[in-house]
């Protein structure tokens, strides 16, 4: 059987191209899996998985326990929310009292940038990266390339607009990487204040007329603005923010093309789209929900097959 590269999921900048398609591959099986009327495969009986959430977390969160309990998978639940688990030390400490109970891997979200590779090098466990600060969220990013491709049938040379707060969002950075891999075309669109500054180094095409955006892609990731990351105010009021940035159906319908809607949620419905939008044929937010869940349990899958060589 095909291995993946890493023994971690830390970001989508640490993986090949090899790895997202066996990933998606695995994925593909596991959709069928949990569209049985018995949803469980007893895939990883002997595995036990640390969620470790320190930041707050619900869909995430619920994703990633769905597909460990869908692989049979023991879990271990720790919620820190915002504690005093800051310092790098007090986080070796915290994970190696979780490992001392023979945990095999750990599910993590952390408020600091780099955590996760901090951790994988300092503990023997194989750890996955659920979102680190505002740097990387490497499953949502597979997750809506995996929905893209569902729909449109290939991510290369697709024409994908990323709309919104790309300067507080991790999903924006991981889906850069990930896109481009797969050989995509990757725009970003959103006030000037909340693009950040050299991202053309990326590779990325940058857009402030979402018009002119909507009509360029074939895809459009609309991201909400990350109110909870913001220290200062970086446009005048989400009522602004709505008029140039948010689209609604009357929008949609004027475009040149019928273009795929996707949002990572939590929708701010209003905001950054509409509920006809949101609730639309055109939208794809429900199946990536659906397909988090089997690529979830893809990655667990297969990083608990290369435990034994960590």
């Amino acid at each position: 059987m095909s291995e993946l590269s890493v023994n971690h999921l830390l970001g989508i900048k640490y993986l090949n191209l090899k790895d997202i398609e066996l990933i998606f591959e695995t994925a593909d099986h596991f959709k069928e899996v949990i569209n049985r009327p018995i949803k469980k495969v007893p895939s990883l009986r002997d595995i036990t998985i640390a969620n470790l959430f320190f930041e707050n977390s619900t869909r995430t969160k619920l994703s990633f326990e769905l597909a460990e309990k869908r692989l049979s998978a023991d879990i271990i639940n720790f919620s820190a929310g915002q504690s005093s688990v800051k310092k790098g030390e007090t986080l070796i400490d915290t994970v190696n009292n979780i490992l001392s109970m023979k945990v095999d891997m750990v599910v993590m979200r952390h408020p600091n940038p780099g955590a996760g590779v901090f951790l994988s090098r300092h503990v023997k466990a194989s750890i996955v990266n659920a979102g680190d600060g505002a740097h990387e969220h490497p499953t949502q990013a597979l997750l809506d390339s995996f929905s893209i491709r569902e729909r449109l049938g290939e991510v290369g040379g697709k024409n994908i607009v990323i709309v919104g707060d790309i300067l507080h969002s991790r999903v924006a950075l991981s889906n850069i990487f990930a896109l481009q891999m797969q050989g995509a075309n990757v725009m970003v669109c959103g006030p000037k204040t909340l693009i950040p500054k050299h991202i053309e180094k990326l590779g990325v095409k940058v857009e402030t007329n979402l018009r002119k955006a909507l009509n360029w892609c074939d895809v459009a990731n609309m991201l909400r603005v990350q109110n909870e990351r913001m220290d200062v105010s970086y446009f005048p009021s989400s009522r602004e923010y709505s008029q140039q940035f948010g689209v609604d159906k009357t929008f949609l319908d004027s475009l040149n093309k019928e273009i795929v809607i996707m949002h990572p949620g939590p929708i701010n419905r209003g905001v950054e789209i509409t509920s006809d939008v949101a609730d639309s044929d055109q939208a794809i937010i429900l199946d990536q929900v659906q397909n988090g869940v089997a690529v979830r349990m893809a990655v667990i899958y297969l990083l608990a097959s290369k435990i034994k060589n960590l």
